[in-house]
């Protein structure tokens, strides 16, 4: 479709009125087009349609109405404004456990540390954080409207207890010796938070090794 069509307040208000009918929209993909013009009107790739389709038909929709919290990959504790200590995670099995439940039907609240990977197709609101602090921080904010959390982000368990302002120099010393404050326990968190109702798991991983 051109650009100019799909963008056209006639097409608009018609797909509008299909969603207010509660008919989901595949917005098209931005690009160059075949009739030379650039924007909004390809044909999403094949991947996006068959996640799409998977979230229609592939499972049971029993998480319809949850709202539920991940975690997923890696924390970076800054050592300075260059370094920083982190750990091998890639953050896929947390990806893959949100796409999941957004195909049984729940709302998916994905918090994830500095990764390499897109978000899910799906209804995925991702916050992005890079500290265990941060992540700390998101996951409190988020929980309370959440009806449970799923923890698998490899959080770094301990963090330098101070950061410097500005890049440590290499000096004529052969050792140097980096005070460690432990990181808050995320899963541990959200327990003491949670609500009859609600439900938080936890998995005991150090890194996920896919």
């Amino acid at each position: 479709m051109n650009t100019n069509m799909f963008e056209n307040p006639i097409v608009q208000d018609n797909l509008k009125k299909l969603r207010s009918y509660g008919y989901e929209v595949i917005q098209p993909a931005s690009g160059y087009l075949a009739c030379g013009d650039t924007g909004a009107g390809k044909m999403p790739e094949p991947e996006t349609l068959l996640a799409y389709i998977l979230r229609t038909i592939a499972c049971e929709k029993d998480m319809v109405g949850k709202k539920v919290l991940v975690t997923a990959g890696p924390t970076q504790e800054p050592v300075d404004p260059v370094r920083f200590i982190t750990n091998h995670s890639t953050g896929k099995m947390g990806f893959a456990i949100a796409r999941a439940l957004s195909e049984a039907g729940a709302r998916v609240t994905l918090v994830a540390g500095p990764v390499s990977l897109p978000t899910p197709d799906g209804d995925i609101g991702r916050i992005d954080v890079r500290s265990a602090v941060q992540m700390l921080e998101a996951c409190i904010a988020a929980f309370p409207s959440c009806d449970g959390a799923v923890c698998c982000a490899a959080v770094a368990d301990y963090a330098p207890s101070v950061c410097a302002d500005h890049k440590i120099k290499r000096d004529k010393a052969e050792e140097m010796t980096l005070t460690l404050r432990r990181n808050p326990d995320i899963a541990a968190a959200l327990g003491r938070m949670k609500k009859p109702t609600q439900t938080v798991v936890g998995f005991a991983l150090e890194t996920d090794n896919e």
